[in-house]
């Protein structure tokens, strides 16, 4: 566990653990070499100068010899074996390593960018951090990103594989993220295992939500890899386990929060007609949620799909339903209800003890039509804020987030829970060059949404939001410590 102190109003998280965890164990070795000497030495094998091994074809065309082809296999065999288990057993732990992937190509490799820590055994926060708003600034040039790519990370989706489905440009990945009055420290993912170590993470919502979990996934991917700790086969609810820092990595499918059922695949807008019941809890995740640490909640896109809405069980309007005798309401109806409800099910967990962290949604960026009609996402580059404003139907939900959040907060706080904002609304509002577009499929498939401008390409600027999960959990450390400071004053 890290240890944190304050010194000079800055707080110096100590990361001194497990410094001498960077060499194999000893066993694997003097295994590898007494097998591989015994059988060298054993047996002679004379190989053509600049040959390879053969890979199903006939020996002697490839100019090779082998004359003890049993212990030849048995001695490749331990070696693959030895390679890869020894980084299974004893994952990487120093960062940053040009060595993270066994599958990357040269090319590759010379393209992403390592981020040198000085800071790695201390970190620092500087007091005009508690002045500071990090959720409200400009996006800056950043010729050193990305970090990872599609070669070097496997938690990509297909949809936001941007690279992978032939994306020409580049300048997309290469912003970070300053705000206004302070700076916000590129992610270090040493750092964040650190932090999170013998503790647990949950996202609970959509697909987006899920983005950002693979994109932190990927973030991550330079120090180690999880391991699938999955209690069921669904695919909408995977655990992620890091076995060296004992942190576990969760996603709950929720698009809409509360319990919901879809009544008709088609719909009046051929994307679904569903069921909301805005007053019930929906207990896939909500009965789930008390052994974690930390729960990151989102919601939004989903409420854009016609719904009937439920309260009591009995019919109290719709969105966009079509249906007689039933009132249309605008879609924040049901959006603030059903956040509402989301809150009052996690303040009822008497066991609950964690931190909840609302994402605020993340703006669409379709132009030129809507995503059912044409638009699409064409922009290169990221807007200034003084380009482009938050209005509309984007202000009211965000307004109604921040409302609902409040009031979940002053509940919550009562019963000694915490509740935190991670507002990603403004800086992503500026991002239209970050999304797939038609980038994230074959041009000859059929999609639902041909041009993806909700999700984000991996990479891009949803990595940022992993600058600000590590910025919070730095402050929620500071605070502890404050706090201690001021029990022990």
């Amino acid at each position: 566990m890290c240890n944190y102190f304050i010194h000079n109003k800055n707080l110096r998280i100590n990361l001194s653990k497990n410094k001498n965890k960077n060499h194999p164990p000893p066993l694997f070795w003097n295994l590898y070499h007494s097998l591989s000497s015994s059988l060298f030495l054993s047996r002679s094998m004379k190989v053509t100068a600049g040959g390879d091994l053969p890979h199903g074809k006939n020996n002697h065309q490839q100019g090779t010899t082998l004359r003890s082809t049993p212990k030849t296999l048995l001695l490749v065999t331990l070696t693959l074996i030895i390679l890869t288990v020894v980084p299974l057993y004893y994952p990487l732990h120093r960062y940053p390593s040009t060595t993270t992937t066994t599958h990357a190509s040269a090319t590759t490799a010379a393209t992403i960018s390592p981020v040198y820590h000085p800071q790695d055994e201390v970190i620092i926060i500087n007091d005009n951090h508690h002045k500071c708003d990090v959720f409200s600034g400009e996006w800056v040039p950043n010729p050193d990103a990305p970090y990872y790519d599609n070669m070097t990370c496997w938690a990509i989706h297909e949809h936001q594989n941007c690279q992978k489905y032939g994306r020409p440009d580049s300048d997309f990945m290469k912003w970070r993220w300053k705000p206004d009055g302070c700076d916000l420290p590129i992610f270090n993912p040493y750092q964040f295992l650190e932090i999170v170590r013998d503790k647990s993470l949950a996202f609970v919502g959509d697909s987006v939500g899920r983005n950002q979990m693979q994109s932190l996934i990927c973030m991550l991917s330079r120090v180690e890899y999880p391991i699938d700790r999955s209690i069921t086969k669904d695919e909408n609810f995977k655990r992620w386990y890091y076995v060296s820092y004992n942190f576990t990595l969760a996603t709950f499918w929720s698009p809409f929060l509360v319990k919901s059922e879809e009544a008709s695949a088609d719909g009046p807008t051929h994307n679904g007609l569903f069921n909301l019941y805005l007053d019930e809890f929906n207990e896939k995740w909500t009965t789930q949620i008390d052994e974690f640490n930390y729960l990151i909640l989102n919601t939004g896109h989903w409420f854009w799909r016609p719904a009937l809405y439920y309260v009591n069980r009995q019919i109290v309007g719709c969105r966009y339903c079509q249906v007689e005798n039933i009132t249309d309401y605008p879609m924040t109806f049901g959006y603030r209800k059903a956040i509402r409800t989301a809150f009052k099910a996690i303040n009822s967990r008497e066991k609950f003890k964690g931190i909840t962290i609302l994402r605020t949604f993340a703006p669409m960026h379709f132009e030129g039509g809507e995503w059912n009609e044409g638009g699409n996402c064409l922009r290169k580059k990221p807007f200034k804020s003084s380009e482009i404003t938050l209005e509309g139907v984007n202000l009211e939900l965000y307004m109604t987030q921040i409302e609902e959040f409040r009031r979940g907060e002053k509940e919550g706080k009562e019963k000694g829970l915490k509740y935190r904002l991670l507002d990603a609304t403004q800086s992503m509002l500026l991002r239209p060059d970050g999304h797939p577009s038609r980038y994230g499929h074959w041009p000859n498939e059929n999609v639902t949404l041909y041009n993806d401008c909700v999700h984000w390409c991996l990479p891009g600027p949803i990595d940022t939001w992993s600058d600000f999960l590590l910025h919070m959990l730095k402050m929620e450390g500071l605070r502890s410590a404050e706090e201690k400071s001021h029990v022990k004053g």
